[in-house]
């Protein structure tokens, strides 16, 4: 942008290298807090997500910004048939994520590789399903990324994703902001040192910005726009979570 003779550059940041940056240091925490900072609501929201995928009983599954592969573990947990590749951008966590899976005796069921949302390792139409979890605010480019997501599915097989929300409700959305400015980054720190802190920190105004920018009615018309249909949505713990789900469109 120029102003008279002076050009000011705005700083761009890699979104890829922000997230790799922010969970690098959260591994051995993770799962325990991430049940603390959804107020005791992330693995009720992970439930309703692999529902809408296990049905169908998928052989192969791609779990997408796995982080330490939960969502990976129950869905093999809840089909017994099924076989998941999860795909993480941060090292690190899937460290962690190997670990859990080895402890849990699923290492013959889930493979775990280092990947991006936006340009995934793998060929057209490689997967009966897919599930996606945290992921959309942590890319560039969330039109492009639920394409690539796309891609990798085969015709008719179903997505599913999560997600934090803003509350449509402006009395549950004012104690939603509360939540999110104050108890998160406190919590983050008594639970999980300076690390979760700045999480805590961050995840609040991180939300409220993408919604600003990509509200729901946008991320619907963005699933059929990158090639889903029977797109739906379900809004969880009073609007705190957000759970998708889709089909692949045929043909």
């Amino acid at each position: 942008m120029s102003v008279g003779s002076v050009t000011i550059t705005t700083p761009t940041v890699d979104p890829n290298r922000f997230a790799r940056e922010l969970f690098d240091e959260l591994p051995a925490r993770y799962d325990r807090l991430a049940e603390v900072l959804s107020f005791g609501q992330n693995g009720r929201w992970r439930r309703a997500m692999i529902d809408e995928v296990v049905g169908s009983g998928p052989a192969l599954v791609a779990d997408v910004a796995s982080g330490t592969a939960g969502v990976a573990i129950q869905t093999v947990r809840r089909s017994p048939a099924t076989r998941v590749v999860a795909v993480d951008l941060t090292e690190e966590m899937l460290r962690r994520g190997r670990r859990n899976v080895d402890e849990a005796g699923l290492a013959g069921r889930i493979a775990l590789t280092v990947g991006r949302g936006e340009q995934l390792p793998f060929p057209d139409a490689a997967f009966d399903a897919l599930t996606f979890t945290y992921l959309l605010r942590y890319v560039d480019d969330p039109q492009a990324t639920l394409r690539e997501l796309a891609r990798v599915v085969k015709p008719g097989g179903p997505v599913a994703s999560l997600e934090f929300c803003v509350p449509p409700r402006r009395v549950w959305a004012a104690a939603w902001w509360l939540y999110t400015r104050m108890v998160l980054p406190v919590g983050g720190w008594l639970t999980g040192g300076r690390e979760w802190y700045e999480v805590g920190r961050f995840l609040g105004p991180n939300i409220s910005a993408h919604y600003r920018r990509y509200p729901l009615a946008w991320h619907v018309q963005a699933w059929r726009d990158a090639g889903f249909v029977d797109v739906r949505v379900r809004l969880m713990s009073l609007g705190g979570g957000l759970v998708m789900w889709a089909r692949r469109a045929d043909g």
